[in-house]
């Protein structure tokens, strides 16, 4: 395995760069959103990298390494609904969330591959 560190992972890099285009889109929706879809938008977004680098931490575990990944799968699809409301609601254009539903999904499908070959990330006992 040549990744060293879990920001050289496809996923990582793609999950926060997405949440850091989600937080400069929402600065732009209303202010009566502010404690519901801005925060819940911004948290969930946020999640998927956090979560990502946590599971990274936890690869000495199987259990633990495939219980993160799979809260960064769910916190990824809560992000889809997220944004599924804000074009529904006028807050974002169909290509914007056109755009950013593309980059999630593609976020779903790397955590998808690390979820049905969690061995080859988890590290090895030194012999």
């Amino acid at each position: 395995m040549s990744v060293q560190n879990a920001k050289e992972l496809k996923a990582y890099q793609l999950s926060y760069q997405l949440a850091m285009d989600i937080f400069e889109l929402s600065k732009a929706f209303p202010s009566e959103e502010k404690f519901a879809l801005i925060s819940q938008i911004r948290r969930s977004s946020r999640s998927v990298p956090m979560n990502l680098r946590e599971a990274w931490a936890k690869r000495r575990y199987e259990a633990h390494f495939i219980s993160k990944l799979t809260d960064c799968d769910g916190e990824c699809n809560e992000t889809e609904t997220s944004l599924d409301f804000a074009r529904d609601c006028g807050y974002i254009t169909d290509a914007q969330h056109e755009a950013l539903v593309t980059t999630n999904q593609q976020v779903g499908r790397l955590l998808g591959a690390m979820l049905n070959n969690p061995k080859q990330w988890l590290l090895t006992p030194a012999s």
